[in-house]
């Protein structure tokens, strides 16, 4: 692997107005993950303990308040403890079961496509410019359930500027890790390993969208994706990418994972729509986990509820049939 230095980026040509005045509060040392020794920001311990689990190194991070929800927070126990992530297992529990086998100290990152900058970075050098920042968001899953998860990241638009995309790069196609002996789900044939996932290029820079390193104040744990995952949170999870290595900028729509391998069921845009259904199973209604086994099921919210901030970039676009 080369050791490539990524090149300086003046504050204007990657950082939002929006984001600018938020930052200036911000730490911007010691933010790499692999410094054990960080501490949750002030005044966000007391908080976030009764629901962290001891194991993962605490970050350093700033709650933001633009990005909040009235809804209670899920659990650690419940976001750690119920999750899709096929590399580990079919079954929800499988992968806080099995994921202790990925090892993600080494870990790099391979830039590629159309853009300047391109090579194979490591992950502590793609992290450290990054301020990290606390965002409570919606997940909801293909299945028909839900959740409330405090992320802490850093915005993925903030990221990609970095390597300087060209005026080819249409879309942003994201791989996971494909290692077998780590990851036991790829042994079976479930899916044409490595995962992969892809967005529009407009999408990859909304300011919605995040790169994930941590839960709950916490490094993220192997189960949801650790160290480096996409967090979407207008889309069905699917579309978030997990235990990232690669990053390709391209032309043209990538053909990604699901839609290869189910395209009547699954669809590239994916967004959270309650009148396109899935052929299995009513997309109207939703689950939120922890609620009970007898609280009643709640609409669901055309792109999660986040219309406001991503209706625009669908403007003219049937959402029936390009789902």
């Amino acid at each position: 692997m080369r050791d490539l230095k990524l090149p300086a980026v003046r504050p204007s040509e990657i950082t939002a107005e929006r984001y600018f005045h938020m930052r200036r509060g911000l730490l911007a040392s010691g933010l790499g993950l692999a410094t054990a020794s960080l501490l949750p920001a002030p005044g966000r311990a007391a908080s976030a303990a009764p629901n962290v689990a001891p194991g993962p190194a605490a970050l350093r991070y700033t709650p933001n308040p633009r990005y909040a929800v009235t809804d209670r927070s899920n659990s650690y126990e419940e976001i750690t403890g119920y999750n899709n992530f096929y590399e580990f297992g079919l079954d929800k529990s499988d992968p806080a079961a099995n994921a202790g086998s990925l090892r993600t100290r080494p870990w790099s990152l391979t830039i590629a496509g159309e853009a300047e900058v391109t090579g194979t970075f490591h992950l502590e050098d793609i992290l450290k410019p990054h301020p990290l920042e606390e965002r409570i968001y919606r997940h909801r899953c293909v299945e028909g359930w839900s959740m409330v998860i405090p992320w802490v990241g850093f915005p993925l638009a903030d990221l990609l500027a970095r390597f300087r995309p060209n005026s080819r790069a249409k879309y942003v196609e994201f791989t996971t890790l494909l290692d077998p002996r780590q990851m036991p789900g790829q042994q079976r044939a479930v899916l044409d390993w490595p995962y992969v996932e892809g967005l529009r290029i407009d999408e990859a820079m909304n300011p919605l969208a995040l790169m994930v390193v941590g839960v709950y104040g916490r490094e993220l744990p192997n189960q949801n994706g650790a160290p480096l995952r996409v967090h979407l949170p207008w889309k069905y999870g699917f579309k978030s990418g997990k235990s990232i290595v690669r990053i390709r900028f391209t032309e043209r729509q990538p053909l990604t994972s699901w839609p290869a391998a189910s395209p009547g069921e699954y669809g590239f845009y994916a967004n959270v729509n309650p009148m396109v259904d899935h052929p299995r199973w009513s997309q109207a209604t939703e689950r939120r986990i922890g609620a009970g086994l007898f609280a009643p099921r709640r609409p669901t919210e055309l792109f999660n509820g986040y219309a406001e901030q991503v209706a625009g970039l669908y403007r003219g676009l049937d959402l029936r049939r390009s789902y």
